[in-house]
Formats: structure tokens, C-alpha cells, sequence
């Protein structure tokens, strides 16, 4: 017991100190997962739109397939994304494997899915208000999209918050396509899995109050946004 009071003393003074350390792996962290959000809800937010507003043969079983990816497991992202970028690869020549890139590679695959079906609720819903109006305007599917994507923007932040949500406590496609090397790809959640197998409990708990800070950070956004939609303001 008392080696875990000292562990959570140690941690505490870690994160009020912010060590550099602990600095260095956070913003790596976040840098990684930003960029994954940012190309992730690029593709797929228009994605969702078009599914939304354009009715095609295959277009349930597409939307069937998205649904079902939301529960992908990340270790299976990580495998694929290592042959395809392994020296004997289709993508080996780019040397990409064990870098920050391969990783929001790996973070991109995964959160698509999931910004993609919670987005593509929301504008479905939304559609069924706007079909009438927008067919008798005679509008073009790009301009039927982008009212839609605005018009429902606070509900797809909330589905980009929940993708971030996903990739910054990832740890299985991180830990195969990253490596978790210090100082290049080393983030929070394979910092986390390495600091406690080699007994350093103090670092492990401070890197995982401030995961577990960043998490209910987004939770908490979540919930306002949702809150604020209820209420009807912006």
C-alpha cells in the first residue's frame, strides 16, 4: 500500500511539475491524434452527406459496412496497415512504418467508420426536413451536402469529438505500426502499457491521469453540445 501512495505522489508531482518527459509523449500524443481527426472527418463527413442525400444500389449495404467497421478491432488496422507499409509491402518504398505517419494512418482507418455513422444519423434525419425543400429548389448534390454538413455542424462536431475519443486511447494499431520508440513515436497509451512492465508505476499513473484528463474533457463537450442542442442554442 504504501508503494502506491508513493507511486500517486510521484505521478501527482510528475503532472503539477509537467515533466519534460511527460510533456514530450502528451504532445506527440495529441499531435498524432489531431491530424488523424482532421483527415479522418475530411473523409468522413462528406461521406456521410453523400450517403445521406444520394440513393444508390449498394448505398444500405455501404452504410451496413460503416456500421459494422465501428467495431473493427485496432490490432487487425495495425496488422494491415504493417504489411502494406513492411519493406516488403505494396508501400514499403515510402518507408513510412515506425513514423507519426503510420500511425495516423492506422488512427484515420479507424475513426472513419465510426465519424461517418454517428454524422450520417444526424443527416439523415436532418434530410427528411430539408428533402422537400431543397428538390423544389432544384439544387445540385454538392450544394444538397454542404446545407446539410452546415446546417447540422454542431451534431458532427460531436461525432468528430467521439472519434478523437477513439484514437487518443488507442494502444494496439499505435503499438504495431508505431513501434513505440522513444522520442518518435512514444504516446500516451503505448507509454503507458511500456512504463508499466518495467515497474515505473509513478510515470505510468501520470500519463494516465492526464488520458484519463483528455478523455473526460471530451466527454464533457460532448455532453454540453448535446445539452445545447436540446436547449436550441448554438
Amino acid at each position: 500500500m504504501s508503494d502506491l501512495w508513493e507511486g500517486l505522489l510521484q505521478a501527482f508531482w510528475l503532472v503539477v511539475s509537467f515533466d519534460s518527459e511527460l510533456a514530450e509523449i502528451t504532445l506527440r500524443s495529441l499531435q498524432v491524434t489531431l491530424i488523424a481527426l482532421v483527415i479522418g472527418s475530411s473523409i468522413a463527413l462528406p461521406l456521410a452527406a453523400f450517403l445521406a442525400v444520394r440513393r444508390f444500389r449498394w448505398r444500405r449495404s455501404v452504410i451496413a459496412v460503416l456500421n459494422a467497421l465501428m467495431g473493427l478491432p485496432p490490432v487487425v488496422v495495425g496488422l494491415v496497415v504493417y504489411v502494406l507499409l513492411s519493406r516488403s509491402g505494396p508501400l514499403g518504398i515510402l518507408g513510412l512504418l515506425f513514423t507519426p505517419t503510420a500511425m495516423i494512418i492506422a488512427q484515420v482507418i479507424i475513426i472513419v467508420p465510426l465519424i461517418a455513422s454517428i454524422a450520417h444519423q444526424s443527416l439523415r434525419d436532418l434530410w427528411s426536413e430539408y428533402h422537400d425543400l431543397l428538390i423544389s429548389m432544384n439544387v445540385s448534390q454538392v450544394q444538397k451536402m454542404r446545407t446539410l454538413l452546415w446546417d447540422a455542424r454542431r451534431a458532427l462536431l460531436t461525432a468528430s469529438l467521439a472519434g478523437f475519443g477513439r484514437a487518443i486511447g488507442e494502444v494496439g494499431a499505435i503499438m504495431v505500426v508505431g513501434g513505440n520508440i522513444d522520442h518518435a513515436t512514444r504516446v500516451l497509451t503505448t507509454a503507458i502499457a511500456l512504463e508499466t512492465g518495467k515497474g515505473d508505476f509513478a510515470l505510468a499513473l501520470a500519463l494516465g491521469f492526464i488520458l484519463i484528463a483528455l478523455a473526460i474533457s471530451v466527454n464533457l463537450t460532448i455532453h454540453w453540445l448535446s445539452r445545447t442542442e436540446q436547449e436550441g442554442r448554438w
